[in-house]
């Protein structure tokens, strides 16, 4: 029983001896030391190869390093109906809770202002409306949204949230399905976006979208990329229609050093670290998952292959 590990970066070694602590009656192989192709049954992936995990032919599971799974179905190449994992857990949501609510409150109370007045010397004493007054909007009630939107209710502000079905959220106002878009973003100030990426919700971040926010409303991108347009959102930010905009995540990473994100006066640029995986609560998960997997138990990480997510 093999396992194939890619996670490429400086912490690849340390990865390698974790998981095969972890999964001791597993053997545990480096991406570049695969031996045996029909050895490898599972393969614990961030940002595979294109064609990397067709060369497997008896591989039974694919688990990615991280909630998204959009960086295994970018492989053009990859096998048709393997079972695809993601990796979640109360880390992961903790964390993404602390990212959105750090960065709602900040729009909330006008802390760039007050930042920008302070080279000036410029005494600002910015006035924000109550929490309550305050419409915020999360598009994507999964796991992290869900918790982020209940976080901001019991806060105190007025809370909407907008799915692909319907979702009940304590505290918060749900609205679903196309038909529930346009009033979802209606009055809504503050956007968080956590949709999952599908070919559905690429490029949703977009002039459509913005054109229907009311003017000054800021938004805020913790979830991927390619969710964006970003010349629509310069442009909206131009115009002064979206006043400030923080992204974590973008269509190329790291961001070029040319994008015009990281000189606009009203662009937080975060480096993909809303939510990072903490490598040994991260690795528990995985390991965990894929046992229970290989015995044939339920797993709640599955991803439905058809949604995507």
């Amino acid at each position: 029983m093999a396992v194939i590990l890619h996670t490429p970066g400086p912490r690849a070694g340390w990865w390698l001896e974790h998981m095969r602590a972890l999964l001791p009656e597993f053997d545990v192989r480096p991406w570049d030391q695969q031996g045996d192709l029909g050895d490898i049954e599972y393969a614990v992936v961030w940002k595979p190869p294109t064609g990397g995990l067709k060369r497997f032919p008896n591989l039974k599971c694919i688990v990615s390093i991280g909630a998204g799974i959009d960086h295994v179905l970018a492989d053009t190449e990859l096998p048709k109906g393997i079972p695809i994992i993601r990796t979640t857990g109360s880390d992961l949501t903790q964390r993404m809770r602390e990212y959105v609510m750090l960065h709602v409150l900040r729009m909330h109370r006008r802390l760039p202002e007050i930042e920008a007045a302070q080279p000036r010397r410029e005494w600002l004493q910015a006035v924000n409306p109550p929490a309550y007054a305050r419409r915020v909007g999360v598009m994507g009630l999964g796991n992290l949204g869900a918790a982020c939107a209940k976080d901001l209710a019991s806060l105190g502000f007025n809370t909407h949230g907008w799915s692909r079905t319907p979702k009940s959220v304590e505290g918060v106002t749900g609205h679903a399905g196309p038909e529930g878009f346009d009033a979802f973003l209606d009055g809504t100030e503050i956007l968080v976006n956590l949709l999952p990426l599908t070919p559905a919700t690429e490029g949703i971040m977009s002039k459509p979208l913005f054109d229907k926010l009311p003017e000054g409303a800021c938004v805020i991108n913790a979830a991927r990329g390619q969710h964006v347009v970003d010349q629509d959102l310069l442009d909206a930010l131009d115009s002064g229609h979206i006043a400030m905009a923080t992204l974590d995540v973008f269509h190329k990473e790291p961001l070029p050093a040319d994008h015009p994100f990281w000189d606009h006066p009203h662009v937080l640029v975060t480096p993909h670290v809303a939510s990072l995986i903490d490598p040994a609560a991260g690795g528990q998960m995985i390991a965990d998952n894929l046992r229970r997997f290989h015995k044939g138990e339920p797993v709640a990480d599955l991803v439905n292959l058809e949604q995507g997510y």
